[in-house]
């Protein structure tokens, strides 16, 4: 059988070797990853785009290098989907330590300061969950990607600068304690977007009068994406690019309605 030639002046696509026997374009679409502990969502972004010669990825909202969870990759024209993606309320669930307070208001920061929690009861705990239930404003940690003058906050803190912060409005519409072993209150939280849960720890703590910080962080949900319907990095990355691409939801099939929270408030989850 005469297999077919490539006529005279056509051009190969240009990203056709770009990955050994995979296809000649990238997918568009998102990808929802269970990021790991101890990473910055920039390094998944860019393991997963260099491991599949992506060209273009990005993620649709941060998770601190502590915290794991749901993190929605980008790709491809799935990245205008940015806006969309971050404007989603979110699920979390955590663990606030009491008694210690740290400059970052999480476990990575430097210690400013120890005391004895053993006072603090369940109940004081959780009144304390229920009054941050509703509208309020938060002002943004200095350990923060928010810019200022372009800048990310965390930049100007690693200088050692403090700039005065806009408060932002934030509703948290269910603030629920799952379990209390002091110094360890493990809790559930429904938010809208931008909402910083160590800063909550570390007011809470504030108002207990022990201090406290955000020892763990797990993000559930982001509007109606779950991380029950994630993959782990590590075997995402064991994908070869027949399984990768199947990994990725198409664009054509997503859809986002601003107006649904998370879940049920009123639920476990």
């Amino acid at each position: 059988m005469k297999h077919p030639t490539n006529k005279p002046g056509a051009r190969q696509h240009p990203r056709s070797h770009r990955h050994a026997g995979g296809p000649s374009e990238d997918p568009h679409g998102i990808l929802l990853v269970d990021k790991p502990a101890a990473m910055t969502s920039h390094d998944v972004v860019d393991r997963i785009r260099r491991h599949f010669r992506l060209r273009k990825v990005g993620h649709g909202g941060t998770l601190d290098p502590m915290a794991t969870g749901l993190l929605v990759i980008l790709i491809g024209r799935g990245t205008r989907l940015f806006q969309d993606v971050m404007s989603t309320d979110k699920i979390y669930e955590g663990v606030m330590r009491l008694g210690i307070r740290t400059d970052t208001h999480d476990r990575d920061g430097r210690i400013l300061g120890e005391e004895d929690p053993s006072k603090v009861t369940r109940a004081q705990v959780e009144e304390e969950m229920h009054r941050r239930e509703g509208d309020q404003l938060q002002t943004p940690p200095m350990t923060s990607a928010v810019k200022h003058g372009g800048v990310p906050l965390y930049k100007l803190a690693r200088r050692g600068r403090t700039v005065e912060r806009k408060p932002r409005l934030i509703h948290v519409y269910r603030f629920q304690l799952l379990d209390f072993q002091s110094p360890n209150a493990r809790f559930r939280l429904w938010c809208t977007k931008g909402t910083y849960v160590r800063t909550l720890c570390a007011d809470i703590g504030e108002s207990l009068g022990c201090g406290a910080h955000l020892a763990e962080l797990r993000r559930l949900a982001s509007g109606r994406l779950k991380v029950e319907n994630s993959r782990p990095l590590n075997e995402i990355l064991e994908c070869d690019r027949e399984d990768f691409e199947k990994l990725v939801i198409p664009v054509h099939s997503i859809t986002f309605d601003s107006s649904a929270g998370p879940a049920d408030p009123s639920g476990a989850g």
